[in-house]
């Protein structure tokens, strides 16, 4: 701050500077690069390799990323009972800091365990998971039960489908 009686940071006193001159500018986006994820089950059958092969990513399996894998975490669970309790089991154990080191939860994905609604107790426990994080929800897909992944992901995983950087075509 100056002495000399004026008042203000100096920027007010000295005026306006100078824009700088014009140059290359590389595109904003050229500095980006896109999130990779580590796929996580939290339950055997979860759906994790069907996951990662429509989605893209790192197979985790029900393992946590090791060092070199990508450090953003997908959680994966099936919407019956046991599976949604194995994701709140999974999400205390990143509350309490359990995890290794660096990992980042970026979101549970719940995969339809049938098709239909859920029964109200597991939409229950499914408004409870998604209190707490970002919840990504996957529709029974017919075709995938058969094993036929070469078509687009559902309409419904469009959020999920964006996230990952997956062909956004649906059925």
């Amino acid at each position: 701050m100056r002495t000399d009686g004026q008042q203000g940071p100096e920027i007010w006193i000295r005026g306006p500077v100078a824009a700088p001159e014009p140059g290359p500018q590389e595109p904003a986006h050229a500095a980006a690069t896109a999130r990779r994820y580590s796929w996580v089950g939290t339950h055997g059958g979860a759906g994790v390799s069907t996951l990662v092969a429509v989605y893209g990513g790192h197979d985790c399996g029900r393992q946590w990323p090791g060092p070199d894998d990508p450090r953003s975490v997908l959680l994966v669970a099936r919407t019956h009972a046991s599976g949604l309790a194995a994701v709140l089991r999974a999400l205390e154990v990143f509350r309490l800091g359990e995890v290794p080191p660096g990992l980042d939860l970026d979101a549970v994905v719940l995969v339809a365990d049938a098709p239909g609604r859920l029964p109200r107790p597991l939409e229950k426990q499914v408004r409870l998971i998604e209190s707490l994080v970002d919840v990504y929800r996957v529709p029974w897909v017919s075709d995938w039960r058969l094993g036929d992944l070469s078509g687009t992901p559902p309409r419904e995983t469009e959020p999920l489908a964006r996230l990952t950087g997956a062909t956004t075509r649906h059925k």
